[in-house]
C-alpha cells in the first residue's frame, strides 16, 4: 500500500485537498479529527490535560474548553510542548492503527493528514508527502474569516514551520490559490504521477 502524508500551513487548504483525495477513492485519516476524539469526555488524554492545565480548561460538563486551552498553549511554548507530549503519541498510535486496518484490507493507497508532519519527524513513514500552500496574504485572509485576531494568527504561525520550509521538504506541492478546481487538477496529476512512477515516488515540486 502506498501511504501519502498530506500537510501544509494552517488555513492553506489541507481539508479541501483531503476531500478531493477522498472523492477519488483514497481512504483518509485526518489527525485533527483524531485529536478531537482523543479529548472527548471519558478519554484518558482529556483527564491528563485537566490535571496538567487545571480545571479552567474544562466546562461544567467536563468538556474541553478549546479556546481557553489554545490561549494557554499558544502563548507559552513550554506549555504547548506539554500538550504535545500528551497528545502526539496517542495521535500517532491512532493513525498508524487505522493505516494497518487499510493495509489489511488490501487498499492500494491511503492518506494521512498531519498539520505538523515535518515538525514531528513523521515524513519517513510515508511513500510521498504532499504540501498544500498558498500566499501569506491569502492565508491571513482565510484565518481572519474564521474570526481569528492578528495575535491569534501570529501565535499559530509561530507554532509551525514556515511554509517555505514545508514546501522545500515535501515531495509534491499543491498551490491552493486558483480555487477548488485548480487544487483538484494538481492533485490528480500527482496521483497519476505516483501510479506511473512504480515503487518509490520521484520528487516533483509544484506538480
Amino acid at each position: 500500500m502506498k501511504l501519502l502524508g498530506l500537510t501544509g500551513g494552517v488555513g492553506m487548504g489541507k481539508s479541501t485537498a483531503a476531500e478531493h483525495l477522498r472523492a477519488r477513492g483514497l481512504p483518509v485519516v485526518d489527525t485533527d479529527w483524531v485529536a478531537r476524539e482523543l479529548v472527548e469526555p471519558g478519554q484518558p488524554a482529556l483527564a491528563e490535560i485537566g490535571e496538567v492545565f487545571g480545571p479552567q480548561v474544562l466546562d461544567a460538563q467536563g468538556r474541553l474548553r478549546r479556546e481557553v486551552l489554545a490561549r494557554i498553549v499558544f502563548a507559552d511554548e513550554s506549555r504547548r510542548r506539554e500538550l504535545e507530549r500528551i497528545l502526539h503519541p496517542r495521535i500517532r498510535d491512532a493513525w498508524r492503527a487505522q493505516v494497518e486496518v487499510w493495509r489489511g484490507e488490501g487498499r492500494p493507497a491511503a492518506v494521512v493528514v498531519i498539520p505538523l508532519l515535518f515538525e514531528t519527524g513523521a515524513e519517513g513513514q510515508f511513500d510521498a508527502t504532499i504540501c498544500v500552500a498558498c500566499s501569506a496574504a491569502s492565508q491571513r485572509e482565510r484565518l481572519a474569516a474564521r474570526g481569528w485576531s492578528e495575535d491569534d494568527i501570529a501565535r499559530r504561525l509561530a507554532a509551525q514551520w514556515p511554509i517555505e520550509r514545508k514546501v522545500a521538504a515535501a515531495d509534491f506541492v499543491v498551490w491552493a490559490e486558483g480555487g477548488v478546481a485548480h487544487t483538484a487538477a494538481q492533485l490528480d496529476r500527482i496521483l497519476a504521477h505516483l501510479e506511473l512512477a512504480g515503487p518509490g515516488p520521484r520528487p516533483a515540486h509544484g506538480v
